[in-house]
């Protein structure tokens, strides 16, 4: 069996008499921020006087980013602009988790804050009310990086019984699952379910639908929530999309799109312009479909396992192994949203959101017809 941190194993019941200490009306307040690597998330903690009302009580706040592969350590010191607030599950209320965006010294956008440029993007769509949901994937792993609950000199059978399974030969790890669940309702998030995934060990939340920039920030908190609570279990979240090679699926962060034209009647017309576009870029979505370029999605879109051709672009209604699928439903009532596949479980979600939103509304001759 993978091995669990050593910290997983400290007297919880010593620390939750510190926890349940009194403030004194004092708040703490957790910052967490993207790192340069693309896809780490860094987060550190301070007081504030008095539990905020809104960002606008949030003081901006810097870091060192020559430790987050940010910056050099000769002009090292990086701002945290905060952008949302939630509810903090672990520290419970009046304290908070506020997400920021990346500044450099020139309060220009840190090279790995695709925050700023997507959050122009949704403004300039916004009459469109387009909505996403995002379907993270996940594997858990112990600290040694084999998967969780796997034998430690071999693998378990082989995958089929473990989509949506139930009992402990089937079911690794679902305490950290339904733990996450409820920190993602108490933060605030708006996560729409979860379930098992088809390799064993590996899991799936839902989060959406949420609309414009909104998708980004939630889903970066929400990743947040997981490593979190993945860490006080003493066992690793990976985002990777290929944790293991061989017959084994891979994981992805399935991308659903609706704009308001698409879920209003007859919008599967619009859905199909949409789709036409889509296969257009396929290249350049790739490219921004992970934080390596495609590299890391070199590894899992290879056509099986439930997945379409790195190089080739497809769609069908009902279809798992397209780049883009049509829910049957949605072909029947001819209207609703599409699902672009391709993203990896570590994407950027506001890299996603926002290729998706220029190539389907902005980035056309033909834009005008969408709208």
């Amino acid at each position: 069996m993978a091995s669990v941190s050593l910290s997983s194993h400290l007297n919880k019941s010593v620390r939750q008499q510190y926890m349940s200490l009194p403030q004194g009306g004092k708040c703490q307040v957790t910052y967490i921020w993207i790192d340069g690597t693309g896809e780490g998330l860094r987060n550190k903690t301070r007081t504030l006087d008095s539990e905020p009302n809104s960002l606008n009580d949030v003081p901006e706040w810097n870091f060192d980013g020559s430790s987050t592969y940010q910056s050099e350590g000769s002009n090292s010191d990086m701002y945290l602009s905060p952008v949302r607030m939630f509810r903090d599950p672990f520290s419970l209320d009046p304290n908070k988790l506020v997400l920021c965006e990346v500044l450099k010294y020139n309060r220009l956008p840190a090279e790995t804050n695709h925050r700023a440029s997507c959050s122009k993007v949704m403004e300039q769509v916004k009459e469109h009310c387009i909505w996403f949901g995002m379907e993270q994937e996940y594997t858990l792993l112990g600290i040694d990086g084999h998967p969780y609950s796997w034998p430690a000199n071999g693998f378990p059978q082989p995958q089929g019984p473990f989509y949506c399974a139930v009992g402990a030969d089937h079911a690794y790890g679902r305490d950290i699952v339904e733990c996450h669940y409820k920190a993602c309702l108490y933060a605030g998030i708006t996560i729409y379910g979860t379930n098992a995934e088809v390799m064993p060990s590996q899991w799936e939340y839902q989060v959406g639908p949420c609309e414009g920039i909104e998708m980004g920030d939630q889903l970066w908190v929400s990743r947040f929530l997981l490593h979190r609570v993945s860490e006080d279990f003493g066992v690793v979240a990976s985002l990777d999309p290929k944790p293991m090679k061989g017959n084994w699926n891979g994981a992805g962060c399935h991308t659903n799109v609706s704009t308001k034209q698409m879920r209003d009647e007859g919008g599967l017309q619009y859905i199909e312009q949409a789709i036409e576009k889509l296969g257009k870029k396929h290249a350049e979505h790739i490219r921004m479909y992970d934080p390596h370029g495609g590299k890391d999605n070199m590894r899992r879109l290879t056509g099986l396992h439930e997945t379409s051709s790195i190089d080739d672009f497809s769609a069908g209604v009902a279809n798992r192994g397209a780049s883009i699928r049509i829910p049957r439903q949605v072909g029947q009532e001819q209207k609703g949203y599409f699902e672009d596949r391709r993203p990896a479980a570590n994407c950027d979600p506001y890299a996603v959101t926002e290729a998706i939103t220029v190539t389907c509304l902005l980035d056309s001759e033909d834009a005008d017809e969408s709208k």
